[in-house]
């Protein structure tokens, strides 16, 4: 005994950390209600299912002599059912009322479908394991209970569910998106980039989601997740013009910051590097857009949407980078241009010079212009395996500058554009413009009526006839509707929207005056030269596309039709959208910014009073997806009408900057998508 004694007087001290002999689970009860969610919701979930925790054992020395000191860890393995299924899938996750990083943890969903099969780890475990047919429940695997003060954290979770019907809905019938915002140096890279700040310090520049997965694979999770039917996704990549005239615009690559460095991805467009590309402008003290998505991420992209089943189209786009106070003069007549404007307001100058002015934008391949921001992306498009190609978009003021014979010089680049796409693409690639809507069906000024696209639209390289589609489909007035009150039930009424795809103004009447407007005095769409109503009918698709086009000179219908040979190509409606507000299908030219002016636009933050309803948005697009096969929109949430926040805010994702364009905006979770 008292050599023992010597002998433990001769040891370090030892010290032990506390032990636990049994843990307290998040509450569970037999008969408690299961919660039934509809759209999207924080649910509080019940434990169902618990293995015994697991105890790690830690030792550690102060050094020699000093005393030893054992920690524990513990892990438990445990399963929350959330409720009734079949979910689509979960968002955010909550432990102890804060967001839960699950970068390391081990979390498996189970749907919630009537033949799901068991857990994995809970049929190891258990005899018998059951499947919970019927039951949304997720499964944790040795989460670590360090960080919770060695017990489980309390869970919520915010989980997302399409209400189910007789009838498909949007999401079921949606078959194609645009992936949004097409800026953000990184936000279409797969792999996790982190910008360093300082010697020690990194910030994540494309995981912001709270998952620990990339902003890009958890939009495309819960994209697919909520449109179980798409099949393609048009890929919007943004360059930056810097001026509404044509032979003073420079198209180029942006970057938020010059001195920014990143790992393990680096910055390079176009074999542009950083500290070469275009500075992006400030607005409001962040950068007014983000940069150009770096082509190593636009490569991990294509390869993650392909990896998925989806065809992809890169969607090369021009934002005007224009701040306010440029001092630019603006070829409108105002006293300068306009901040951040709608590219399809660059121009040149009707007359001799037009032409020039057209090939100064157009530029060489090693210049910085339309044509190198084309061939870089069919080049990528080729290299990547890319479906689709769209080799301009929107560029109506340019496609309308005429010369002094009376031509189009524009079109006649694009149509050389498209052919010098086309040997860089090969046979297989779709190649197309995307026409604005009120672009694609020709040019008309006092007596003239010309199809200035035709010769684009018939050449043989274009594949189909691209248009964004953007015109009215409603005209609904504050309080009792104004005309359309007396018809139809409200802005959103289904039977009004359908009406006025095939109908309405555009189609059966016009405005001739912000007058007649304001006073809703509609004057009827009528040829009554040559009984070709279609011809002044912006919407009328079907008969644009279905009859021989006769250009009106003076006036004077020509004898020998154009180019176009009546349902020669398919059109495709390359974009379409509504915002989510009451009303909105009224005045859908835009999406939400507050960078923006554009004519007829609903600007953001919406008007006091204005009701924020997502099936103002859903109705819409449900009315008009019967018109064509291949759909490109962004999809909308639940059918529930809020009122928006009194703070005017709008959503706006960590690390990114969405303004400019009208394609500005939150997307489905590249930032919330895109949505996009």
């Amino acid at each position: 005994m008292l050599d023992q004694a010597l002998v433990a007087g001769l040891e370090p001290a030892r010290q032990k950390g506390p032990r636990l002999s049994a843990l307290a689970l998040q509450g569970t009860a037999e008969g408690a209600p299961m919660a039934c969610v509809f759209g999207r919701a924080r649910v509080v979930g019940q434990i169902i299912w618990a293995a015994r925790f697991l105890e790690g054992r830690k030792t550690s020395s102060a050094g020699k002599g000093g005393p030893r000191t054992v920690e524990y860890d513990y892990s438990l393995s445990f399963a929350v059912a959330l409720c009734e299924g079949a979910v689509d899938g979960i968002g955010r996750v909550w432990a102890d009322g804060q967001p839960m990083d699950l970068t390391g943890v081990t979390m498996r969903l189970h749907r919630g479908a009537d033949n799901q099969t068991p857990d994995s780890l809970i049929e190891a475990i258990e005899t018998g394991a059951p499947a919970y047919r019927g039951t949304a429940y997720v499964v944790f695997e040795d989460l670590p209970l360090g960080p919770y003060g060695n017990r489980p954290p309390q869970l919520a979770f915010e989980v997302f569910r399409r209400a189910r019907g007789s009838e498909p809905r949007l999401e079921d019938r949606l078959e194609g998106v645009c992936l949004i915002p097409g800026a953000g140096e990184f936000v279409l890279a797969t792999e996790a980039v982190v910008r360093r700040e300082g010697l020690t310090r990194t910030a994540p520049e494309n995981v912001h989601a709270g998952s620990g997965g990339t902003d890009l694979a958890v939009s495309l999770d819960q994209l697919q997740a909520q449109a179980p039917n798409l099949k393609r996704v048009s890929l919007v990549i943004g360059w930056f013009g810097n001026d509404l005239r044509a032979d003073h615009c420079v198209v180029r690559p942006g970057v938020e910051r010059l001195d920014k460095p990143t790992e393990p991805m680096v910055w390079s467009v176009a074999g542009l590097m950083r500290g070469e590309a275009h500075l992006i402008s400030q607005s409001g003290g962040a950068p007014a857009y983000g940069g150009t998505p770096s082509d190593d991420a636009v490569r991990q992209a294509v390869a993650e949407l392909k990896a998925r089943g989806l065809e992809v189209t890169l969607y090369p786009f021009v934002f005007m980078d224009v701040p306010a106070g440029n001092g630019l003069p603006d070829p409108d007549g105002a006293a300068e241009q306009p901040a951040y404007p709608w590219r399809g307001r660059i121009r040149g100058e009707d007359g001799v010079g037009a032409t020039a002015e057209v090939a100064a934008l157009f530029g060489d391949e090693a210049g910085w212009g339309l044509r190198r921001l084309a061939l870089h992306y069919a080049q990528l498009a080729a290299e990547t395996g890319a479906e689709g190609l769209l080799f301009g978009s929107e560029m109506r003021g340019l496609t309308w500058t005429r010369d002094a014979d009376g031509g189009f010089p524009a079109v006649e680049a694009f149509r050389a554009l498209a052919n010098e796409c086309r040997a860089v693409v090969g046979a297989d690639v779709k190649l197309s413009y995307a026409a604005d809507w009120s672009e694609y069906s020709g040019w008309r000024e006092e007596a003239d009526v010309i199809f200035h696209l035709d010769p684009l639209w018939a050449d043989p390289e274009v594949d189909y006839v691209g248009v964004d589609w953007y015109p009215p489909l409603a005209d609904w007035r504050d309080g009792d509707g104004g005309v359309d009150g007396e018809v139809f039930s409200g802005p959103d009424d289904p039977a009004a929207l359908a009406a006025q795809v095939a109908g309405g103004e555009g189609f059966d009447w016009f405005y001739a005056s912000p007058a007649d407007r304001a006073a809703q005095q509609r004057t009827p769409v009528v040829d009554t030269a040559h009984e070709e109503n279609w011809v002044f009918r912006s919407k009328d698709l079907k008969g644009w596309w279905s009859n021989a086009h006769h250009d009106r000179a003076d006036g004077v219908r020509a004898v020998e039709p154009t180019a176009w040979v009546p349902g020669m190509k398919p059109v495709r409606l390359t974009e379409f959208a509504v915002p989510p507000w009451i009303g909105a299908a009224t005045r859908r030219t835009c999406f939400r910014t507050p960078r923006v002016r554009r004519a007829g636009c609903l600007h953001s933050p919406p008007a006091a009073g204005m009701i924020r309803c997502s099936a103002a948005r859903s109705r819409p697009c449900w009315v008009i997806l019967p018109i064509r096969t291949t759909t490109q929109c962004r999809r909308s949430m639940a059918d529930r009408c809020l009122r928006p926040p009194t703070s005017g805010a709008g959503t706006r994702v960590p690390g990114r900057t969405f303004r400019g364009d009208r394609m500005s905006g939150p997307t489905p979770r590249l930032g919330a998508p895109v949505t996009g």
